[in-house]
């Protein structure tokens, strides 16, 4: 199967591009460093040509709701124009567990997330959206971010993580299917509140400061509901557990 992943030089893309190669596929890794961009359209044509299936993980560098929505609207339109055009017969994307809550409380990069998604929807092409939850290599951010000199405050929220292989893994099943013309959730394998999580995180680097969590605390941001990050219970579950990622991680 010939398939062209966007953003298939970045944390997921690259797990993805050598996934599916190793299964056998003829894999086009798409981004600006390969001569290809979904923003302005350059080198698209090409990288979808006699492609079966368009894989999107790319993603803004704004974050901020006007940035990122100008980012995702105009990349998409491409991808599902130059899409149609060659004939690309599975349109995959992929997204955020609870991204219309999100988009909800946070607004901002989530409600840009969002409106790729429902552009996805509305265009009449074959499609499969994954929603994942938050990756293992961005707990770092979320104890970082949490931090205010000597101590952190964060959200008292739950949170389901998972490692950017295992998303790849996932993403690579999905893109090899037939479309699902709607959205699959995955999540990791162990649940923990976010002061859990980024005090395992701070632990690790040897880092003694104190996370405590606030009801009225936020994530990036935003207040959370205590459950809002969490996939539903039909999500399917990755196998790596945090501990056995950090261990394998530290070894490399």
């Amino acid at each position: 199967m010939r398939i062209t992943v966007i953003g298939g030089t970045g944390l997921i893309g690259t797990r993805l591009v050598a996934k599916l190669r190793g299964s056998g596929h003829e894999v086009i890794a798409a981004a600006r460093s390969t001569g290809v961009n979904s923003f302005t359209g350059e080198g698209l044509e090409e990288a979808l040509d006699g492609a079966e299936v368009v894989v999107d993980v790319s993603n803004s560098s704004y974050t901020d709701e006007a940035g990122a929505q100008e980012f995702f609207s105009t990349s998409t339109m491409n991808l599902l124009s130059y899409g149609k055009a060659a004939g690309v017969g599975h349109h995959v994307a992929l997204s955020v567990v609870g991204t219309e809550r999100l988009a909800r409380v946070e607004g901002g990069y989530f409600i840009a997330k969002q409106q790729q998604e429902r552009m996805i929807v509305a265009s009449g092409r074959p499609y499969s959206l994954v929603h994942a939850t938050q990756f293992f290599e961005f707990i770092r951010n979320i104890s970082d971010e949490a931090m205010r000199g000597g101590r952190g405050q964060i959200a008292d929220a739950l949170v389901q993580p998972m490692a950017a292989d295992d998303v790849a893994e996932a993403v690579a099943g999905v893109a090899v299917s037939e479309p699902l013309n709607g959205m699959i959730e995955f999540g990791g394998p162990e649940v923990f509140t976010l002061r859990e999580i980024a005090l395992q995180d701070l632990r690790f680097r040897h880092d003694e400061r104190e996370v405590v969590a606030d009801p009225l605390g936020t994530y990036f941001g935003a207040r959370l509901a205590h459950r809002d990050l969490l996939p539903e219970a039909t999500a399917s579950i990755a196998p790596t557990r945090y501990h056995d990622w950090r261990v394998g991680t530290s070894a490399r």
